[in-house]
């Protein structure tokens, strides 16, 4: 069985009687993209900010690729591109000197081509790399904060919000890229979101948090396949008489010409019932990732 990639281990953080993090264990696959969620305050930043040093645990312990965050934080940190929730800048310094400065702290070389690669990527123009950050939106500096964690290749990435503030235009620039650096599982991904539609398309595993304790932790797969499929059923006349038995479904609203119901499972048996009956149409509503997050929430006891 492989190491983890990440590995938190009972980690905890107290801000004196405050919980910002208690007894967290969590194991993060190698070259697997790792959703981290919850709602403000749950601790996700806290957690971030240990993984890489910039808080001490209370108690408890992390890793990264075998190396302790705390113990061996500069070895961490040669590994890991980093996105924090709020880009810290220098307001006099430029675009392109904010990514040199950066450039000269890697543990590689930069290519020159993948840097002009990801600019093309994020839109980010030689204008924009001449301006000084003072001068910057937010967009702007989430996008060069993400090209600069990704332009050393970085084996692992831990990223706090990376699509705040991003226009759609952007965020699909990004997941994109996520698909590219994880392919064949070269890069690990550690992300915090409140995107859900970008966390279903990306991540293969999730955590949910909440006051600074572990919900659940569950793959996208798994929630897909547990999850009700809403299917809406219309008929080209009047269905009269008693409804079928429909495997595996339970009815949500039933009218003569139109029955709404929530399946569970394989859908073979189900269309099969359907076939006696005049159907003039079936639609299926899409996974929703928020649905089962809140019935997740709900699972818990202390929520």
């Amino acid at each position: 069985m492989s190491t983890p990639a990440l590995r938190l281990s009972a980690l905890t953080k107290y801000y004196g009687a405050v919980i910002g993090v208690e007894d967290l264990s969590l194991d993060v696959d190698a070259g697997s993209v790792f959703g981290f969620l919850g709602s403000n305050g749950a601790g996700k930043t806290t957690t971030i900010r240990m993984l890489v040093d910039l808080l001490r645990p209370t108690s408890g312990s992390a890793s990264i690729l075998g190396f302790d965050c705390r113990r061996e934080s500069i070895e961490v940190r040669r590994r890991v591109g980093y996105l924090p929730s709020e880009t810290a800048i220098y307001p006099d310094i430029t675009g392109a000197g904010y990514l040199k400065f950066f450039a000269s702290l890697a543990r590689t070389t930069v290519s020159g081509a993948r840097l002009d690669a990801l600019l093309r990527r994020f839109d980010v123009s030689d204008l924009d790399l001449r301006r000084r950050m003072r001068d910057y939106s937010h967009g702007m500096k989430r996008k060069l904060g993400l090209v600069q964690a990704l332009m050393t290749e970085p084996p692992v990435l831990i990223l706090d919000e990376p699509s705040s503030g991003l226009d759609p235009l952007m965020i699909e620039a990004f997941c994109e890229t996520i698909e590219e650096v994880t392919r064949g599982g070269r890069t690990t991904v550690f992300l915090s979101s409140h995107v859900l539609s970008e966390v279903d398309r990306i991540c293969d595993r999730i955590a949910l948090v909440r006051k600074g304790r572990l919900v659940a932790v569950r793959g996208l797969g798994e929630l897909r396949a547990s999850a009700p499929r809403r299917i809406t059923i219309l008929f080209s006349r009047p269905v009269d008489g008693q409804a079928p038995s429909l495997p595996g479904a339970d009815f949500v609203a039933r009218d003569p010409q139109r029955w709404v119901v929530d399946a569970r499972g394989p859908l073979g048996a189900f269309v099969s019932a359907l076939a006696p009956l005049p159907v003039a149409d079936i639609s299926l509503e899409p996974f929703a990732l928020e649905d089962s997050l809140l019935q997740l929430f709900g699972e818990d006891p202390r929520c």
